[in-house]
């Protein structure tokens, strides 16, 4: 009797819980949604964001807003997302460093993208190699032949270790044959562009996109795109494969809400996130700073992670990192 009882009593627990969560989806959103942008403001990821987020609120009875929540490359603001109440209104942005670096080198406890529900990949963009205008150098092959006649003299800022551009850097080397004097730098690219402006720097390794305002005031150059495609934003800039290199590397933005978060909450967050992506103020702008709009919905997302994860431990394992 008193199993039976425990019994109709789990079942009316399960069948509220239901209701309620069928109730919250069919009334989201109900407040304002908080985006975590997980980098410093200012960086590319958080341009994107801001962007794409200002376009889908006009969808929505409510605003989208942007809070930067730096630290523990990503960690910080993404287990922020994770612990919030999985209804919608709280997102995160992930990028390499959420799918890669952390569960690669196990960084943070608690961090996990199993914690995550995907909701759509919004770029990609491949990394460059981008100099300063005090380097002198004015192509890919000179910083090359420098590199080659005094190892270690060449500057060239990435992100911390285990990074994209880290792994970019290292791979390069391998293949040019040569020793650059890598320094990191933790949080966004905009701290490399700093030190390309000061002359701390004589190269950087992240996305054109990233380095787009002092590229286009001559302050900087882009050499060449870690790419097989030219890139149709910046002409200029060669493919790496046109000069024998067989190397791609680069970031993304993904949008991401805590697990368990309700099937028809991340649809609605699908759709207005994917009417803001094919919108043409959308395109014209994400086109104008060099970034590669490449949208990937939820159905679909999960399985690219996966993917993405699999390739890059295989690179990562044979380069010893």
């Amino acid at each position: 009797m008193i199993f039976k009882r425990l019994k109709n009593t789990l079942i009316c627990v399960i069948g509220a819980c239901v209701l309620l969560s069928t109730a919250a989806a069919a009334d989201y959103p109900s407040r304002d949604i908080r985006l975590i942008v997980p980098w410093p403001a200012g960086g590319g990821a958080d341009a994107i964001s801001r962007k794409l987020g200002n376009i889908a609120e006009q969808q929505m009875p409510v605003s989208i807003y942007v809070e930067n929540i730096a630290g523990a490359v990503t960690a910080s603001g993404l287990m922020q997302m994770t612990r919030a109440r999985p209804d919608g209104h709280t997102i995160g942005v992930l990028t390499y460093d959420s799918v890669i670096t952390l569960p690669r080198g196990k960084m943070v406890p608690g961090y996990s993208l199993e914690k995550m529900t995907p909701i759509a990949r919004i770029t990609r963009e491949a990394d460059a190699v981008v100099v300063s205008k005090q380097s002198g150098f004015t192509d890919f092959q000179q910083l090359i032949e420098a590199a080659k006649a005094e190892p270690n003299s060449v500057r060239v800022g990435v992100a911390p270790r285990g990074s994209g551009p880290f792994l970019a850097v290292r791979r390069l080397e391998k293949q040019a044959g040569v020793k650059f004097n890598v320094i990191t730098y933790p949080g966004s690219s905009s701290a490399e562009a700093e030190a390309l402006l000061s002359g701390e720097l004589d190269a950087a390794i992240s996305s054109l996109g990233d380095f787009s305002g002092i590229i286009g005031s001559g302050d900087a150059k882009g050499l060449v795109e870690l790419a097989s495609e030219q890139n149709p934003s910046f002409p200029s800039v060669p493919p790496i494969s046109t000069l024998g290199y067989d190397l791609e590397t680069g970031s993304f933005v993904l949008l991401a809400a805590p697990k368990n978060t309700p099937e028809k909450v991340i649809a609605k967050l699908e759709a207005s996130f994917k009417h803001a992506f094919e919108s043409e103020e959308f395109q014209t702008w994400v086109a104008g700073v060099g970034v590669t709009p490449s949208w990937l919905g939820a159905n679909d997302v999960q399985e690219w992670i996966d993917n993405l994860q699999s390739e890059t431990f295989k690179v990562m394992d044979e380069l010893g990192l």
